[in-house]
C-alpha cells in the first residue's frame, strides 16, 4: 500500500508539473513512464536484491490454479509461466512476501529424463507470477515442464524450442487466435485446438476485455459474466486475466503448445491510441490506467524480461527465425500510433488519414520492420499483427466508400511504406497474420490495391474469433456487396474459432477450423476453408471447402453491427460514471 500511495503522490506531483508548464500528452507519459518505471523497478530490485523465502509454504489452497504456459520460444530457449493464486479472481489470495517457486523441464511427460532444475521466486509485486527463462535446450525438440510451490506440483505442460537460424527445414505447422470477449461465449475452440498437432500457437490480441457485466453485449445474447466492474486498475486488470485464465479450455491450449503473444487494444480499454484514450478520461487517468494494464499483461504472460513493462511503455514488437522456412515479425500496433483519424468513425479517406506523417508503428518500430524485412533470407516473412491490413471498403458502393480507421486502411501512407518496400524487393513471399474484427477473411496483397493486374506481394489470413461476437453465420448480409467491391479479397465466413497454418519452403496453406456456436459448450471442429499460396504470381487458391455442421448459413448483421456494439457498451459507462459521480 506504501508503493501505491508514493505512485500516486507521484503521478500527481507530475500532473501538477505538467499543467504548470503547460506541456502535451507525450512529455506526460514519458514523464510517467519514467517515475513509474523506476519505481517498478525499484521495488523489484529491492525485493531480489534481500529475498526473503519461507523453507516451505503450506496453502490453503491449491496454488496454481491459473494453469501454466510457455512462450517466447527460440532455438536454445523457451519461457515457462505460472502464477501462484489459490483465490485468483480476489487479487490471488496469497502472502504479502516472495515465494521460492521450483521447476523442472524434461524429455518425457513423465520426467524420468530431467534435463534441467531451477528455482524461481515468485514475488508478491509481479502478482506471484513465475518468467523462468530457461536456456541451454536444443533446437528443435519437445520438451514437458511443471513447477512446484510447497507440497504441490502444477499440471504438466508440453513445449518445444524452434530449429537454429538458418537450418533448413521442410515444414511447420501452427495455429494463430485472437479476441476472447469471456461473456460472448464458451472457449471450445481452444479444447479443440489443443489436439491438433502444432509446433506453436500465436495470440494476435484482445485476450481480455475491459467491459463491466454485460455492457458489451453479443448479437446472440452473453452467456458468462465478467466480475467486477469495468476495470482500471492494477488489481482490477489482475482479476480479469485471472477469470479468463481461470477457463480450463484455454488453460489447455497454453499447456499444450509454446506461445507467441502481442496485444491490441481491449487489453488496456478499445481503441486507445498511444497514450489517447478513447473517450472521457483525462490522458492522467489513462497514464495510470494503461501502467496498471500493462503490468498486469505482463504477469499473465509467457514473455521474457525484456518485455518487462517500463511504467506505461513495454516493448512487445519482436522476431521469430523457424530455422531457414520463415521470419515472424511480432508488431504492435497499438502503443505507438498516432491518433485515429476522422473522429475514429467508419469514413471515406480525408486529408487526415492520408497524412504521410501519422504512423501506425511508430518511427522507431518501423525502421525496425523494415531494416528487418531487408535483411531476411528466409523463405517466408510473416506479419503477426492486430489489425486488417489490406484496403476494404465495406460502404454501400464503391463511389460510397466506408474504411475503418483504427485498421490499416485509416493509416494508409504506412501501409504504403511496407508494400512499396516489398516491392521494390520483388518480395512475393509477405505472409500478414490478422485478428481484431471477428470474422475470416483471405486478401491478395498486391502493390497497388486499386489496381488488380499489380504484383502480388503475398497474403493476408485475418482469423475469426475466439468468441467475441457471439454466434456466427457462414455469410453476413454484406458478404457479396464487399467481396464484389474489393476484388482482391477472395474469402470471408463469419463462424468463430481460430486458423492452422501449415508451411513448407514452396507452399503456404491456411485452414480455416470452425465452430457452429459458442453460446453452448460442446461444438464440433470442422475446416470450413482451406487455401494455398504458392509465390507463384496466381495468388490465393482454395483447395476445399465444406458446409458446417449445425451452422447457420446467412445472418442479417453487417459490418458496421460491431462498431455500432461497443459505441452502445460506450454509452452504458458513460451513464454508470454519471450515477456514480451524483452519489460520491
Amino acid at each position: 500500500m506504501t508503493e501505491k500511495r508514493s505512485m500516486d503522490q507521484l503521478i500527481q506531483q507530475l500532473n501538477e508539473q505538467t499543467l504548470a508548464k503547460d506541456l502535451g500528452r507525450r512529455d506526460f507519459i514519458h514523464g510517467a513512464g519514467k517515475i513509474a518505471g523506476i519505481s517498478l523497478g525499484m521495488v523489484i530490485a529491492q525485493s531480489l536484491g534481500s529475498v526473503h523465502v519461507k523453507a516451505e509454504e503450506n496453502f490453503t489452497n491449491y496454488p496454481f490454479t491459473l494453469g501454466v504456459a510457455s512462450g517466447d520460444p527460440l532455438h536454445d530457449s523457451v519461457v515457462l509461466w505460472t502464477r501462484l493464486a489459490v483465490d485468483p479472481l480476489n487479487g490471488g489470495g496469497m502472502p504479502n512476501r516472495n515465494i521460492a517457486v521450483k521447476w523442472e523441464i524434461a524429455t518425457d511427460d513423465h520426467f524420468r529424463n530431467v534435463v534441467q532444475r531451477g528455482s524461481e521466486i515468485a514475488m508478491s509485486e509481479l502478482a506471484h507470477s513465475v518468467h523462468a527463462e530457461v536456456e541451454n535446450l536444443k533446437p528443435d525438440t519437445v520438451y514437458y515442464y511443471r513447477f512446484k510451490a510447497g507440497q504441490d506440483f502444477s499440471p504438466t505442460g508440453k513445449t518445444k524450442t524452434l530449429p537454429a537460424p538458418g537450418t533448413p527445414v521442410s515444414s511447420l505447422a501452427f495455429a494463430f487466435a485472437s479476441c476472447q470477449q469471456y461473456e460472448h461465449g464458451y472457449y471450445t475452440a481452444y479444447k479443440h485446438m489443443a489436439k491438433e498437432e502444432l509446433d506453436l500457437v500465436f495470440h494476435l490480441g484482445d485476450y481480455i476485455y475491459e467491459y463491466g457485466p454485460n455492457e458489451y453485449v453479443a448479437g446472440t445474447g452473453n452467456v458468462r459474466m465478467h466480475k467486477g466492474p469495468e476495470i482500471r486498475t492494477l488489481e482490477d486488470y489482475r482479476n480479469r486475466h485471472a477469470q479468463y485464465r481461470s477457463d480450463k479450455d484455454l488453460q489447455s491450449a497454453h499447456a499444450a503448445f509454446p506461445w507467441v503473444v502481442t496485444w491490441d487494444d481491449h487489453e488496456v480499454e478499445n481503441n486507445y491510441a498511444d497514450q489517447i484514450p478513447e473517450k472521457g478520461q483525462s490522458v492522467e487517468e489513462f497514464v495510470k490506467r494503461r501502467i496498471a494494464a500493462y503490468q498486469a499483461y505482463y504477469e499473465h504472460m509467457p514473455l521474457r524480461r525484456s518485455s518487462m513493462p517500463h511504467g506505461p511503455d513495454m516493448k512487445l514488437y519482436r522476431n521469430f527465425s523457424y530455422g531457414d522456412l520463415a521470419d515472424f515479425y511480432v508488431l504492435d500496433t497499438r502503443q505507438y500510433r498516432s491518433d485515429q483519424a476522422n473522429g475514429d468513425k467508419s469514413s471515406p479517406q480525408t486529408e487526415e488519414s492520408l497524412d504521410p506523417s501519422r504512423t501506425l508503428l511508430g518511427e522507431k518500430q518501423e525502421k525496425w520492420l523494415l531494416d528487418s524485412l531487408q535483411q531476411s533470407h528466409s523463405q517466408w516473412n510473416v506479419l503477426a499483427q492486430q489489425i486488417f491490413f489490406a484496403k476494404r471498403n465495406y460502404g454501400p458502393s464503391p463511389e460510397d466508400p466506408l474504411y475503418s480507421m483504427d485498421g490499416w486502411d485509416g493509416y494508409t501512407p504506412a501501409r504504403e511504406r511496407i508494400t512499396n518496400f516489398a516491392g521494390n524487393k520483388n518480395l512475393n513471399n509477405l505472409i500478414v497474420l490478422t485478428g481484431d474484427v471477428h470474422a475470416n477473411w483471405a486478401s491478395n496483397l498486391l502493390a497497388d490495391f486499386d489496381d488488380l493486374k499489380s504484383r502480388i506481394l503475398g497474403a493476408e489470413f485475418v482469423g475469426t474469433s475466439i468468441t467475441s461476437g457471439g454466434n456466427g453465420a457462414d455469410k453476413r448480409a454484406d458478404t457479396d456487396r464487399i467481396l464484389e467491391q474489393n476484388q482482391h479479397i477472395k474469402f470471408f465466413n463469419d463462424y468463430r474459432g481460430y486458423v492452422r497454418c501449415e508451411v513448407t519452403p514452396s507452399q503456404w496453406k491456411t485452414d480455416y477450423r470452425v465452430i457452429p456456436f459458442v453460446t453452448q459448450p460442446g461444438a464440433d471442429i470442422s475446416t470450413r476453408a482451406s487455401f494455398v499460396y504458392e509465390k507463384d504470381q496466381e495468388g490465393l487458391k482454395e483447395i476445399s471447402a465444406a458446409i458446417v455442421p449445425q451452422g447457420k448459413q446467412s445472418s442479417n448483421e453487417v459490418e458496421m453491427d460491431r462498431y455500432e456494439a461497443h459505441d452502445k457498451a460506450h454509452k452504458i459507462q458513460s451513464e454508470k460514471q454519471k450515477q456514480l459521480n451524483l452519489t460520491q
